[in-house]
């Protein structure tokens, strides 16, 4: 149900942008502000927005490799320290809140966020977390200094959710609408073969993509499986103990038969022992999916943690995926960096390693946010709402002004100049009426499921339960939504707006003078 909107979503919108965006770059020979500029004045507010949109993107993405040293470091420990639940104070017994869930949950959830249990009860800053955090953001800043130049079900296509989160997988694994594409693009040959490069790039990135779900979703199908088993091995000795029935009297098969027989025969005991029955559903298993963070730091963990030499796998895992999430910053911050280099009014004045420490040092001061206790609930809603809907904006205005306001026709012959042939007109076709038409789509999808939705929501951890449980956002919380959604979005308006004034006030002054 996911991979036929997936493919959809690269066919119309991923490989297209992605070539239309390192052809403006390379084109241009500017960074996102300066290349939209070039095509017209009045679209400095589109280089702005994608500006914005990268910077709360690093203001958050970071701390994923912050939680990734965590792991790193601790994947050094014979047993991991995920792989049982630690011992309570009094040693008679494991900690009550590991027992009510699980060793690899536990371990996320309370020795690496801490988490509250609410988005109201901030806590304080755990200096561990932050201290992992300068580290990965002393790493990306090192790693600039070296320059980029040398560096389911079918049901669920009704379901507006699932071509957004289409979308937003193809727009974040390409880097669409954040302006690093643009950036990096700057800095190649103007003969540079970009067609070539977008169709490679894209076709690896959805092999890549596809074939990490597909380990993905054997873990968490081995991950379900094992504890649908675990609950009903401890439904069984619970039944066998409370009743004294023989051993091997109850098995997995004839366990709801039994259950059925005990309710008729004794009912009082039955009854009294019901609270501690568990429901155990493979179904319900598998339908309490682990999403965003939890799927890297929760579900991998769980399957290292049963492998043999699971400190070696631990390493390499946590190692590879710092490499990934390294790699990402550097294209996040390239995009917020590379119009600031090509500003004259900074460049003349600061050298590029002073303007990437203050960008760095800033977003690792405003990340401290995401390391308190209610930090993982703030980092889910930045991840949520910083960027989706923006992008969305973002794209569909960029698609608009280089096929109407710069000109396809015009567009087309800077290619072939480029890269010596004609466009093909798969190209013209998906930039001219597909994409943004099914851009204008997941708009109404967006909305509708904004609305239909009503309050929106978020996945608290109840330490009593050992469980998510589901709250509503308080209204300050709405608030921030609010502001990062208008903040990025509302810089294409503005930016036209103050270049019709300027131009405005500029004809006034020479008309007077004349």
């Amino acid at each position: 149900g996911f991979l036929i909107p997936y493919f959809i979503m690269l066919i119309v919108e991923g490989m297209p942008l992605l070539y239309m965006e390192l052809a403006v770059g390379q084109r241009m020979r500017q960074g996102s502000i300066g290349a939209w500029k070039i095509i017209s004045p009045y679209l400095c507010g589109v280089g702005v927005a994608s500006v914005v949109v990268s910077f709360f993107l690093s203001m958050y993405y970071n701390v994923i490799n912050a939680w990734a040293f965590w792991y790193l470091f601790h994947s050094f420990q014979d047993p991991l320290p995920w792989a049982t639940c630690p011992l309570n104070s009094n040693r008679t017994g494991y900690e009550e809140e590991c027992e009510k869930t699980s060793s690899t949950q536990y371990f996320w959830y309370r020795q690496t966020l801490n988490i509250s249990p609410s988005l109201e009860v901030s806590g304080a800053v755990q200096w561990e977390q932050a201290l992992c955090l300068t580290l990965a953001w002393l790493v990306v800043y090192l790693c600039i200094l070296r320059g980029t130049e040398s560096t389911g079900k079918l049901e669920q296509l009704s379901n507006p959710k699932t071509w957004i989160s289409a979308a937003t997988q193809i727009f974040f694994s390409l880097g669409l609408g954040f302006g690093s594409l643009i950036a990096f693009a700057s800095y190649n040959e103007p003969s540079n073969n970009c067609e070539r490069h977008a169709i490679i790039v894209s076709l690896i990135n959805s092999a890549t993509s596809i074939f990490a779900s597909i380990v993905t979703f054997s873990i968490y199908g081995f991950k379900a499986t094992f504890n649908y088993e675990s609950c009903i091995n401890k439904v069984i000795l619970l039944l066998l103990n409370a009743f004294d029935l023989e051993e091997g009297s109850l098995t997995a098969d004839n366990l709801n038969e039994m259950k059925d027989y005990l309710m008729a025969t004794h009912p009082q005991e039955y009854a009294q022992l019901l609270p501690q029955l568990k429901n155990c559903s493979l179904e319900a298993e598998l339908d309490t999916a682990v999403q965003g963070t939890g799927l890297a730091f929760i579900v991998y963990s769980e399957a290292i943690k049963n492998m043999e030499v699971s400190q070696l796998y631990s390493v390499l895992y946590f190692v590879m995926l710092l490499m990934l999430g390294i790699g990402s910053m550097l294209g996040n911050t390239a995009a917020i960096l590379t119009p600031l280099t090509d500003s004259k009014v900074i460049a003349t004045r600061f050298p590029k390693e002073v303007i990437s420490g203050v960008v760095c040092f800033i977003n690792c001061i405003i990340g401290l946010i995401f390391t308190m206790e209610a930090g993982n609930y703030w980092f889910d809603i930045f991840n949520d709402y910083a960027a989706t809907l923006s992008l969305l904006l973002i794209v569909l205005v960029e698609t608009i002004a280089v096929c109407y306001i710069y000109g396809l026709r015009r567009f087309e012959k800077d290619l072939h100049t480029m890269i010596g042939r004609k466009l093909n007109w798969y190209w013209k076709v998906m930039w001219a009426f597909a994409s943004p038409l099914l851009i204008i789509s997941l708009f109404i999808f967006y909305l509708t499921d904004y609305i239909l939705t009503g309050t929106l929501q978020y996945q608290a951890w109840d330490g009593t339960q050992g469980q998510l449980v589901t709250k509503d956002y308080p209204g300050y919380a709405l608030a921030v939504i609010g502001l990062l959604v208008a903040s990025s979005t509302m810089c294409i308006p503005l930016g036209a707006l103050v270049t019709f004034v300027r131009k405005r006030l500029k004809r006034e002054r020479v008309s007077t003078v004349a």
